[in-house]
């Protein structure tokens, strides 16, 4: 039986544990983005391996001595007995070996989530608690893990040092180069239960399972609107709101939107970071190329409801249906 606590955890990080419970849920959607530092970058290192990409260098941190510095080898010498994975902590190969085991020790008394490790379920209980011990020094923005405060961090700083190696698009962290390599490669690793609908974000897989169960749990208090995506409830009340809080800093342009934004921050920088793979054709948004690669695949989603027509483009649908009216 393999000790799961043999990791020493500071007092302040202690949460709560229920080993005999059997409940089941799934994994925290927050601590599947964010969670402790150290425990994501090992998650996503293993994810974009064999990604074509580039990632900044790793740069140890050591104080300034008088004398000359000298760099220790990594020692892994816990190795994983079902693959080639290997650590320097025991706790860590327990965490790891959850993976080929299934096995989620740690579950909140508050909703019944289940994680394999205990910083996991220490950040999920700020959900419940309320508390971000993570502040940002520039702003009064904080956060339940560290994880999320360096990426907003990188909003101040500007820095987007992950680069797609297929087409040159530029991120500011490694999950967002992970899910964008997806585009290159195809991969849809979310499937629906129901259909045989498949995504490359989980987001869009739970948007899609809206259609199967016709719920719209987030209203509108001003007008009654009613969606199945928090997104798209936050979208629509700064209709009601006049709330433009996306700025451009080199002109008067703002917007609701972020995506908006970032489009029209490449109109002063002429960046055009989405390319064709087939013909080198560059765009500045990624729903231009999506709309181009149509010409290489052949695909047109627009369909004619009383003849045979198609389209690649919703504008040339409505225009061809001012034939019927």
């Amino acid at each position: 039986m393999m000790n799961w606590r043999s990791c020493e955890i500071p007092v302040d990080e202690m949460a709560t544990v229920y080993p005999g419970n059997e409940t089941s849920s799934s994994e925290d959607p927050a601590t599947d983005t964010g969670g402790q530092q150290d425990k994501e970058e090992d998650i996503l290192s293993e994810e974009t391996y064999g990604v074509n990409s580039v990632h900044p260098p790793v740069q140890s941190q050591t104080e300034q001595t008088d004398g000359p510095v000298v760099k220790g080898t990594v020692d892994n010498r816990y190795k994983c007995d079902q693959c080639d994975y290997s650590a320097t902590q025991k706790c860590h190969l327990y965490t790891h070996t959850a993976k080929h085991t299934g096995d989620k020790p740690y579950m909140c008394g508050e909703c019944g989530f289940r994680t394999a490790n205990r910083s996991n379920l220490t950040v999920h209980m700020r959900k419940h608690t309320g508390e971000k011990p993570y502040k940002c020094e520039k702003c009064d923005y904080s956060a339940a893990g560290k994880g999320d405060l360096n990426r907003h961090m990188i909003k101040h700083t500007g820095d987007k040092p992950y680069m797609c190696g297929e087409c040159g698009f530029r991120m500011s962290d490694r999950t967002t180069l992970t899910r964008h390599m997806r585009k290159h490669t195809g991969e849809k690793p979310y499937k629906c239960g129901q259909c045989d609908f498949s995504a490359a974000q989980k987001v869009h897989l739970d948007r899609h399972m809206t259609k199967h169960t016709g719920e719209k749990p987030y209203m509108c208090g001003e007008c009654g609107f009613r969606t199945g995506y928090k997104s798209a409830l936050s979208t629509h009340m700064k209709k009601h709101t006049g709330e433009r809080p996306y700025k451009c800093d080199q002109c008067d342009y703002s917007t609701a939107h972020k995506s908006n934004l970032d489009k029209h921050v490449y109109k002063h920088t002429g960046e055009k970071p989405y390319m064709c793979g087939e013909c080198g054709y560059r765009t500045a948004e990624r729903s231009s190329l999506t709309i181009h690669m149509r010409k290489h695949t052949g695909v047109k989603p627009y369909k004619c409801d009383q003849c045979d027509y198609s389209a690649a483009q919703k504008g040339l649908l409505d225009r061809h249906m001012t034939k019927h009216t």
